[in-house]
């Protein structure tokens, strides 16, 4: 028996298989929200964890804990005016700007005016163990929204812990 032949026929019997069901109109099964959990954002529930001021930035946790060992995945939202204090991480975290811009820079030293605008749409890899800060220069009439995933505990750490985690710029 020729194996392309064999392998030809069983793809076009299973593509032949499935070709009436969707010629005939027959209905989808409906979306089981058990398998396919979907929050639309009004749904999604922001916090201003402390010690960071109210109005200055918010997180929503998706998945996980940044305090706990696994995967976590969460959004964080940064308001004008406001800015991380340089701060560090044990483990990678992976970021996608979802909307607006974000200000970033790396190192210890805080200089807000030497940060780099990473619009919507970008990625950002924050790599263990280095100094860096980031929020949203008060010019900015618009928030930044980042996804961040990685692995947790993140146990983050402030480059000069005599300092708040955050700064008024």
């Amino acid at each position: 028996m020729d194996q392309h032949a064999s392998r030809r026929d069983l793809l076009l019997t299973s593509l032949m298989a499935a070709l009436p069901l969707g010629i005939s109109g027959a209905a989808a099964s409906p979306l089981n929200p058990e398998q396919t959990i979907i929050k639309p954002p009004d749904a999604l529930q922001w916090q201003t964890l402390p010690p960071f001021p109210p109005g200055s930035v918010d997180n929503v946790a998706l998945a996980g804990q940044t305090t706990a060992p696994g995967l976590y995945y969460t959004l964080v939202r940064w308001h004008p005016g406001y800015m991380s204090a340089p701060h560090f991480y044990s483990t990678d975290r992976y970021c996608m700007v979802l909307s607006g811009i974000w200000w970033c820079n790396s190192g210890a030293d805080f200089d807000p005016a030497a940060c780099v605008p990473v619009p919507a749409g970008s990625y950002v890899r924050r790599v263990a163990l280095t100094p860096h800060y980031d929020g949203v220069i008060k010019s900015h009439n618009e928030p930044v929204v980042i996804a961040i995933c990685g692995i947790g505990p993140v146990n983050f750490t402030l480059s000069d812990p005599s300092k708040p985690p955050w700064r008024e710029v």
